[in-house]
């Protein structure tokens, strides 16, 4: 089992960092991962418990199920279906007050369908996490 853990400071309060990240149709403009689209609506709607995100980037989609959304703590994922070499993926997303902003931890855990590759896989998924988070920080939010 592999493990991913990434952590960053934005400097807004949780509610607008977490109106932001769970936008996640917005992640198009402002993530620098691809097109992100919504194959399924969630409750509430539409980016919550049940949301199937849509990740095209580089001929490949990959589908992603929100599994919960407290907001403005906690969300939760899993990886559905998708080219990506890993299996039994599960995100979590944790919105924590610091000072004036939010600390925002992303990790997640996964197994490698490649036997030996695990770590090669969580290097590039700590580099993704960590430059999407980079990202959202340089956000104009509320």
């Amino acid at each position: 089992m592999q493990h991913v853990e990434v952590s960053q400071y934005v400097g807004a309060p949780p509610e607008a960092v977490w109106a932001r990240y769970t936008d996640h149709r917005s992640w198009t403009e402002w993530a620098g991962i691809g097109t992100v689209t919504l194959d399924r609506q969630g409750m509430p709607a539409p980016n919550g418990v049940g949301c199937v995100r849509v990740i095209s980037a580089g001929g490949t989609r990959t589908f992603e199920e929100i599994l919960s959304y407290e907001p403005p703590h906690r969300m939760t994922y899993t990886l559905r279906k998708g080219a990506a070499p890993i299996r039994d993926h599960l995100g979590e997303v944790v919105f924590t007050p610091e000072g004036a902003g939010t600390r925002v931890t992303w990790r997640c855990r996964f197994e490698s369908r490649i036997p030996g590759l695990g770590g090669l896989f969580r290097f590039g998924i700590t580099r993704l996490f960590a430059r999407v988070l980079r990202r959202l920080a340089a956000q104009r939010l509320a």
